[in-house]
């Protein structure tokens, strides 16, 4: 099995279970880097798929609370070799697909020559790059392709339907379908933040209709309810900013993620 299957793998066997995975998102070395490797096994042993978060002094797809913690973990100088050492260190065999959201630059200081064979070696099945357009992601595309590691697209309500169907073909490991037009963290609209509105739940369903991957909301998920209301119009959910803030609280992130199921 490539890195990549591993995560529709991961999500489908979540789902044959009668529930939609979860999808853990946290910033790499925040709170601080001496902390990252507990936190990132503890949220590990609690998701189904983990996406780690490369700081990046520029995080437009990010609200304040991911900006803050991008901006704490650069100045503890955390950088993308020291998460692959940090993700390579966790113990093997490994059951849960672990992905890498950044911003093309610092995947391009790596090099993308480098980049795909260190990331499978350290343990890592795939990316998300929220600024790089699917126009522009042959080349690290082509580079990803040659470990067998996902490149994750990214759709929005406002997504013309001929671009969704384009995006959702192209799309491996999952879909992830934004909720909302906005930043990550942004309260869902209409109400009280454990409302999901039949719009978002419909657009969930175009989704679905396009995709032969699994399709994964996120953005402004925060609660059980906000999950349940999710659970059958996609396969899973990514919990991000709610969990960062769960970290920097210092709550117990495995009961925390467990109280969304």
């Amino acid at each position: 099995m490539q890195p990549r299957d591993a995560i529709s793998a991961a999500i489908h066997s979540a789902t044959a279970q009668g529930r939609p995975a979860l999808v853990g998102f946290l910033t790499a070395g925040f709170p601080s880097r001496r902390q990252f490797h507990e936190n990132l096994a503890a949220v590990t042993a609690a998701c189904d798929v983990v996406e780690i978060g490369v700081p990046f002094s520029d995080p437009m797809a990010d609200g304040s609370t991911i900006q803050r913690a991008s901006f704490v973990a650069l100045a503890d100088g955390v950088t993308l070799p020291w998460i692959l050492q940090e993700v390579a260190s966790l113990p093997q065999p490994r059951k849960t697909p672990i992905l890498l959201m950044s911003y093309l630059n610092p995947l391009l200081a790596y090099g993308l020559e480098a980049l795909p064979r260190a990331a499978r070696e350290a343990g890592v099945a795939g990316f998300i790059v929220p600024d790089l357009p699917y126009e522009e992601s042959g080349d690290l595309k082509l580079a990803l392709d040659r470990e067998g590691l996902a490149l994750v697209q990214m759709v929005t309500p406002v997504t013309p339907a001929p671009r969704l169907a384009m995006l959702c073909k192209a799309a491996q490991g999952f879909v992830y379908a934004v909720t909302m037009t906005g930043t990550t963290g942004t309260p869902m609209p209409m109400g009280r933040s454990a409302d999901v509105p039949d719009e978002v739940l419909a657009y969930m369903d175009r989704v679905k209709s396009c995709s032969t991957v699994p399709v994964c909301a996120g953005f402004g998920i925060r609660s059980r309810a906000q999950v349940a209301r999710f659970a059958l119009h996609v396969d899973g959910v990514v919990v991000g900013s709610a969990l960062v803030e769960a970290l920097e609280r210092g709550d117990d992130v495995r009961a925390f993620l467990g109280s969304l199921r």
